[in-house]
């Protein structure tokens, strides 16, 4: 970076300092975790010879805030997959459960959202389907931010809710799903080459929210891809133009990704495994009646805190899932 030359080719130069700026901010965290590990010697040393129950608690304190730093640097060190700093495309559908599915995954999306916001991310609402009574069909969002891939691509799946419906006069307990898919954004590099003639381009009025020139114009854009069978949406420009470009980077997104899983056994596996939106595919089971529970499934992270975990704090799901852990025991029958 410190070459005469370094910044002749801007696109080339931002990649490389946005590269070095994530090297430094790993060796920052290393460098904060190394002078907390060595200084729990001396609050446990101070403890001993204080011996109060304060001071005691002091030192837990201490060892609890150390153990949660290195939590995170591992996390930050296993993100290192090329994709993993790209942003996110996050599609969310609605499966079996009727006007109840469409709201978990209206739902599904605030808790998103929310975990976003936490993290300090941007998120674009590219396109949305509202349900007929409730919720939404589906939608596409861009999740705009350092790791966002890294760490959604634990997300991928189908999640299950098991809840008391308020779509149901009879107060019956009744179970939903949604799917979450998600797909790096690709720079112009990877954007791969999609011929016209492999590709169907309908162009359609914007509904929903989206003011007065969304609304009375055809700039919302659908695109078919033939050869795969995807469909991408976008509607969230005025512009026809900006929404054919979004759709067609996202659809790019999508066959790389299709591609990927292809060359990739596990991939592979992984891809077809989230299969229908239904029973015996979810990878996380979300219930809040008779009881408060969230578990994910292929690790056996679990809370009761699922007020918590709806307004978007996931970060112990994604954790684990990044870090390998499996779950432990067998899959009761009420999780299957």
């Amino acid at each position: 970076m410190s070459a005469p030359d370094f910044w002749n080719d801007s696109t080339k130069a931002q990649k490389v300092a946005a590269e070095a700026n994530a090297i430094r901010k790993k060796l920052e965290l290393m460098g904060e975790l190394e002078k907390k590990i060595g200084d729990l010697p001396v609050h446990q040393e101070l403890a001993e010879e204080d011996g109060s129950s304060a001071a005691q608690s002091d030192y837990a304190r201490e060892v609890a805030q150390a153990l949660e730093m290195l939590d995170q640097t591992e996390v930050q060190f296993i993100l290192s997959q090329p994709d993993d700093r790209r942003n996110a495309i996050l599609s969310l559908n609605a499966g079996a459960g009727g006007t109840e599915a469409c709201d978990w995954a209206n739902i599904l999306m605030r808790m998103y959202q929310r975990w976003a916001e936490r993290r300090g991310y941007k998120v674009e609402v590219l396109d949305i389907l509202s349900g007929e009574e409730a919720g939404i069909k589906n939608a596409m969002l861009r999740i705009i931010g350092e790791n966002a891939y890294g760490y959604l691509k634990a997300e991928r799946g189908v999640h299950r809710l098991v809840r008391i419906s308020p779509f149901n006069a009879q107060g019956k307990r009744q179970t939903s799903f949604a799917s979450a898919e998600i797909v790096p954004e690709p720079d112009e590099e990877q954007e791969i080459e999609i011929p016209e003639k492999d590709i169907r381009v309908d162009v359609f009025r914007a509904g929903g929210h989206g003011g007065q020139g969304v609304n009375t114009t055809d700039s919302a854009v659908r695109i078919t891809h033939f050869p795969t069978g995807l469909v991408v949406t976008c509607q969230n420009e005025r512009s026809q133009i900006k929404n054919r470009a979004t759709a067609m980077k996202v659809l790019a997104a999508r066959i790389r990704q299709v591609e990927l899983d292809k060359k990739k056994a596990e991939q592979e596996q992984n891809y077809a495994a989230k299969g229908q939106i239904g029973w015996g595919h979810q990878i996380r089971s979300y219930v809040l009646q008779p009881y408060q529970m969230v578990k994910d499934l292929r690790t056996g992270e679990q809370t009761s805190d699922t007020q918590a975990v709806l307004d978007g704090q996931i970060d112990a799901f994604l954790n684990a899932f990044l870090k390998g852990k499996k779950r432990t025991g067998p899959i009761e029958e009420d999780e299957a």
